[in-house]
């Protein structure tokens, strides 16, 4: 999926997936959503929205314009996703290749890891992390061939665009790290409390903090008990002496 058509065709199938939409609501989506440089333009996305028509992936269906068909006489139109087009939709969102994570794609890839299955987001992102790291280590070695070469000015410029990759790096390596932590969670439910460990008894209303439960000795044991007699017989009074 290296080509922006290739992308867009996974964009509009993905909002569509959503929701149904009219033409103006989804180019408004793609634009906003997706973040693209420069504005879609309809001229680009209604050749692709008939492509998807001819392959059955998508359906139009056309709605009444109310009060607005006075004014304009071009018949609304609705877009929706087929059957045929979710099923596509789920096989190109768990495509795994280099294409996935290179500068042109991998922004639409990320835009829809809510309905990506784990193992391919984890091969998407380190993927991405991977060509990004050797891009990195690549512009750090132009930088120390050809900082005395070159005006100073290019050479701040290469290094900002180097700080700007080291940040991506380091945002990747938090979301495969995540992504770890949740595959461990799947594969080893219920590690995140001690196995067999007994189940704290839960205290009564109006019981004190420092009772034990039935059957077990007091937290304070007989020295507790035998102040608490003395307390008692201390309350009692004195024999009157004949």
């Amino acid at each position: 999926m290296a080509r922006r058509g290739e992308s867009l065709e996974l964009a509009v199938l993905g909002l569509l997936h959503e929701a149904p939409m009219h033409g103006y609501e989804l180019r408004k989506r793609l634009n906003l959503v997706l973040g693209w440089g420069r504005v879609l333009s309809y001229g680009t996305l209604y050749p692709a929205l008939k492509k998807l028509l001819r392959a059955g992936l998508i359906a139009e269906t056309p709605v009444a314009g109310g009060a607005t068909a006075v004014v304009s006489r071009r018949q609304r139109i609705v877009y929706e996703i087929t059957a045929s087009g979710e099923q596509h939709f789920k096989e190109l969102v768990n495509e795994v290749g280099p294409s996935a994570w290179e500068d042109g794609s991998f922004d639409v890839r990320f835009a829809f890891f809510s309905r990506t299955d784990l193992s391919s987001r984890l091969r998407i992102l380190e993927g991405r992390r991977l060509r990004l790291q050797e891009r990195l280590d690549r512009v750090q070695a132009q930088i120390e061939r050809t900082q005395r070469e070159v005006d100073q000015y290019a050479v701040e410029l290469q290094r900002h665009g180097l700080e700007s990759v080291r940040r991506e790096v380091n945002w990747l390596t938090e979301l495969i790290a995540a992504e770890h932590a949740r595959q461990h969670a799947a594969d080893n439910p219920g590690t995140g409390a001690a196995k067999g460990a007994a189940p704290k008894a839960p205290r009564t209303p109006g019981e004190p903090s420092g009772t034990a439960p039935c059957g077990q000795q007091s937290p304070d044991g007989p020295a507790a008990e035998q102040t608490s007699q003395s307390a008692s017989q201390s309350r009692k009074p004195a024999a009157t002496q004949e």
